[in-house]
């Protein structure tokens, strides 16, 4: 192909999901984020980029202190040294995260041992990492205790001695249906998931329900749920009454 046939750029993502090898470009799209998971298209014009290279094209100076880490499909980081090439045709990664801090701190996340270039680590970051199925959440395991569920808001601190580690595994939540306890798989429940853990089966079209709740976990923490609406709930706690009116 000659420089008149030259695309102007092909995307490292598509070239992976679509399973092909980079075909011959003026530029090359990949994604980098600085220090957190809001990657950015950026794009260099040589396959096999130095890590400064790709740094620069976010408009990163190397010179500042910066690291740089390749996120694998697996999910582990790969350290990018700045100095040397990196082949986007070889690795199987689109996507670099940049740090500018001069200490990695190390976790673990399904027994898979991850370095992570801040102090502290978002639960959106462990939740875009771990990528949980429907009905799962990002734990962090308490030796002889209750693992505790990650929350997508907080902070979690990995500068503490030792090496933080966290698991995926199935949600369970513990909700109160009209004084009886009942367990739920999922954070946000919806009114109709309510009513046949309060009135299980078939309804006829003249029976009418109203919902009030308590302690919820999203705002307004207490008030009333209708037809079509849904809460998020606490891990343990929250309570639902359900009132069932017959209509003439």
């Amino acid at each position: 192909m000659n420089t008149e046939e030259l695309l102007d750029y092909d995307d490292v993502g598509d070239a992976l999901r679509e399973g092909r090898s980079l075909r011959p470009a003026r530029g090359y799209r990949f994604l980098l984020a600085q220090g957190d998971l809001n990657f950015l298209s950026r794009q260099v014009s040589d396959p096999v980029p130095l890590g400064r290279q790709l740094l620069e094209a976010a408009a990163l100076d190397p010179q500042d202190g910066y690291s740089l880490f390749a996120v694998l499909p697996s999910g582990d980081f790969e350290d990018v040294r700045l100095d040397e090439p990196f082949d986007l045709r070889e690795h199987g990664t689109e996507r670099f995260v940049a740090f500018l801090t001069d200490r990695d701190f190390k976790l673990t996340l399904n027994d898979d041992e991850l370095r992570w270039g801040k102090p502290v680590i978002s639960g959106v970051v462990l939740y875009g990492l771990a990528k949980p199925g429907d009905g799962d959440g990002v734990f962090l395991e308490v030796p002889g205790g209750e693992d505790r569920l990650i929350e997508l808001g907080e902070l979690i601190d990995l500068a503490e001695p030792g090496i933080e580690r966290f698991i995926t595994a199935r949600l369970t939540f513990e909700i109160i249906v009209n004084s009886r306890p009942r367990a739920v798989n999922a954070r946000t429940v919806t009114f109709e998931q309510i009513v046949q853990l309060a009135f299980p089966g078939q309804h006829e079209p003249n029976v009418v329900f109203s919902m009030t709740y308590r302690h919820a976990a999203s705002t307004p923490h207490a008030g009333e749920l209708g037809a079509g609406g849904s809460v998020d709930v606490k891990k343990k706690g929250t309570v639902f009454n359900v009132t069932r009116t017959v209509q003439s």
